[in-house]
């Protein structure tokens, strides 16, 4: 599997790639000896319930890039990112910088890039599809770079960052695996997760395993409903992981990040669900709809 549109082939792994022009070819994962944050390592604030000058939020975009996505998934899903990143940058307050991370995985497991890229710098790299479908690998590399020492660097105080799985298929590797050590990194524990299955092969109940609910998990079956649900979780999930807040028991005592962490997870659940419900058209085309 290889990514379209990467430029500068010369370019260091370990270098940042510049705004808008300078694109490097999609990194391919090999194995890492990375330590993972098993500890909560966010600043005294991993929800930020508290206000500061400048928060990061990073949002990771995790796509199945397997053979199956080939065709017109591929092609709608490549066609709705582009327009997304413009939506995006309207997301968040002016005291929150947010960036974008997008991880791929086929065969192998690659990064877009080799560091997390501000959202107003972004341009999205038209991906190609191709081989299996190694998610448990996705997970693994994910939970290597999550932390202080990885993608979540930032010297600003953080948002929990945003996670979104989309893929069409049944994983063919040791997935479990995969999950149990991404379940042990604070980051994914205290981020909030969502997950998109595409045409009729996707596994709903392996996403929910992933985002830890069905309420956080939606269906597209055809390339409009993919463009609608796509905006409606990056978007909503990213206006709501923005966003500070604090809350109190009914004794007026405030309480802890766990319960801030589950009210934003609830509120995202609520809002795509009805969202999803009020965006429906008859008129298109599965997916799967054969000739």
């Amino acid at each position: 599997m290889s990514n379209e549109n990467m430029k500068d082939p010369a370019l260091n792994a370990n270098q940042s790639a510049s705004p808008l022009d300078d694109f490097e070819p999609a990194e391919t994962v090999a194995s890492s000896s990375a330590s993972n944050d098993n500890m909560l390592d966010f600043d005294d604030d991993p929800l930020s319930a508290t206000g500061v000058s400048r928060k990061s939020l990073v949002i990771f975009f995790l796509i199945d890039t397997s053979g199956s996505m080939k065709g017109k998934k591929m092609g709608e899903l490549n066609t709705v990112m582009e327009e997304l990143i413009p939506e995006i940058r309207r997301v968040g307050e002016a005291d929150t910088e947010v960036k974008v991370a997008v991880l791929t995985f086929s065969t192998e497991v690659r990064w877009m890039y080799s560091t997390p890229i501000p959202i107003e710098d972004f341009e999205w790299a038209r991906l190609r599809a191709s081989g299996v479908t190694s998610m448990g690998a996705a997970f693994k590399e994910l939970n290597q770079r999550m932390s202080r020492n990885g993608f979540l660097n930032s010297p600003s105080l953080s948002f929990a960052p945003v996670i979104f799985l989309m893929t069409d298929g049944y994983p063919s590797d040791d997935y479990k695996e995969g999950l149990k050590e991404l379940q042990s990194n604070s980051w994914y524990k205290f981020g909030l997760k969502a997950a998109l299955g595409i045409g009729q092969e996707a596994n709903d109940n392996i996403l929910a395993e992933f985002t830890g609910s069905k309420d956080i998990v939606v269906h597209a079956y055809s390339g409009g409903q993919l463009a609608q649900m796509i905006k409606i979780i990056a978007v909503t999930s990213s206006q709501i992981g923005s966003k500070s807040m604090t809350l109190s028991d009914d004794t007026g005592r405030e309480i802890g990040e766990e319960d801030v962490f589950a009210a934003k997870q609830k509120l995202l659940g609520q809002q795509i669900q009805d969202l999803v419900t009020s965006q429906t058209d008859g008129n298109d085309v599965p997916f799967d709809t054969g000739w």
